[in-house]
């Protein structure tokens, strides 16, 4: 075998050897199928047992409660930046909180203010985001529709030792560069969202979690953006990234046989 090397650069990370040995010894022929995973109908039924299973590995690794969807969905966390405030604010004179911490809130913070008004609610920019801001030195505004976080900030290194408890108010989080890599009470979050290619598997696919009562709140949405259509449709409104879910499956087996989270 040629020497292999872990690549600790932005964008796609390491995927467990064992798993690109299984992809490869599936490639050409699925499970007998005649047929590579890439190459059939994502409305099969031999497809929608992929799907099934990765949704079900994943619910049962991070203990995710009935009341949340599940949804795989392409575009990277960037277009969630965009998708959240769409499906969250019902109204333009809505505020949303914002916790800024690095580069990646910053993206999220310049997205939202598109759409409704952003409160920067705390920031750790004065010390160049070497420090996650304590909650109780947050300034929320009266009734923000959302709070966000981003749970783990790249490039600076600061990660939230302890998720925040928001009440009432749904707390959103982009979760990219930490999900799957500790247990994570998924009950305490409206949103938690992430672009696979750190630990969930290739890029190409996002994961999205979200709480059933936030969906169709805006019925003025493009469809592709619209969570409820996307719950509806199981993630198959249009042609998902078939064979990222595939290889996300095939990462969540081997974390479930290696001990769970």
């Amino acid at each position: 075998m040629a020497h292999r090397v872990h690549n600790f650069s932005a964008g796609p990370a390491a995927l467990p050897l064992s798993v690109l040995e299984k992809a490869r010894e599936e490639m050409t022929d699925y499970r007998g199928s005649g047929m590579s995973v890439m190459e059939m109908s994502h409305r099969s039924d031999l497809y929608m047992e992929i799907i099934g299973n990765a949704e079900s590995l994943l619910r049962s690794l991070m203990n995710i409660p009935e009341n949340y969807k599940v949804l795989f969905l392409q575009g990277g966390a960037s277009l969630q930046f965009h998708a959240i405030p769409r499906n969250l604010i019902t109204d333009p004179n809505q505020t949303i909180d914002l916790i800024h911490t690095g580069v990646w809130s910053k993206k999220a913070l310049q997205n939202a203010e598109l759409l409704c008004t952003v409160n920067v609610a705390a920031s750790s920019e004065d010390r160049g985001f070497c420090y996650i801001p304590e909650q109780g030195d947050w300034r929320l505004s009266r009734n923000p529709a959302y709070i966000h976080i981003t749970t783990n900030n790249t490039i600076y290194g600061t990660e939230y030792a302890v998720i925040p408890e928001t009440g009432e108010v749904p707390l959103v989080a982009d979760a990219s560069s930490n999900i799957l890599s500790k247990p994570m009470d998924v009950s305490k979050f409206g949103i938690l969202y992430a672009g696979a290619q750190k630990n969930l598997g290739p890029s190409g696919v996002t994961l999205v979690i979200v709480r059933e009562d936030l969906l169709g709140r805006n019925s003025d949405l493009p469809p592709m953006l619209d969570y409820r259509l996307q719950a509806e449709k199981g993630s198959m409104f249009n042609t998902p990234p078939t064979y990222g879910i595939y290889l996300l499956g095939l990462v969540l087996e081997w974390v479930r046989d290696h001990g769970g989270v």
